[in-house]
């Protein structure tokens, strides 16, 4: 496998070099007490780092309530792929994300209806 640097000509690497992932506890905790918007098929979380940095960073949660490790998976990799398709676009620098899956819902939801669903949580979050 070939690191994202390593892309030839000018198209871009598969993963989006533009969002990073948050990894640390205090990250999400972080955003749990900043915006939120809840939706059909995901709630999102927001906010701004308030810092000269202008990095977008991502971070995604299934709770057991979302069903086996199966299921939970399942509805990670949906947010992941909804993120990378929606964020790149409609995020702002120097904010912070997490997605969180709903029960039964965000594994098994129409993948368009998912990525509307992110749309509109950005949008009410930035008004």
């Amino acid at each position: 496998m070939k690191p994202p640097e390593a892309h030839l000509g000018d198209t871009p690497p598969a993963v989006s070099v533009c969002l990073e992932h948050l990894k640390k506890r205090a990250d999400f905790l972080a955003c749990a007490r900043a915006k939120w918007r809840s939706t059909k098929g995901l709630v999102l979380q927001a906010r701004d780092r308030e810092d000269d940095d202008p990095t977008i960073r991502v971070g995604f949660t299934c709770s057991k309530k979302v069903g086996n490790a199966v299921a939970r998976n399942r509805a990670k990799r949906r947010l992941r792929e909804v993120a990378r398709l929606v964020l790149t676009d409609q995020a702002r620098p120097g904010w912070d994300y997490v997605l969180i899956g709903k029960a039964q819902v965000t594994a098994t939801r129409d993948f368009k209806d998912l990525q509307s669903d992110l749309r509109y949580a950005i949008k009410r979050v930035h008004e």
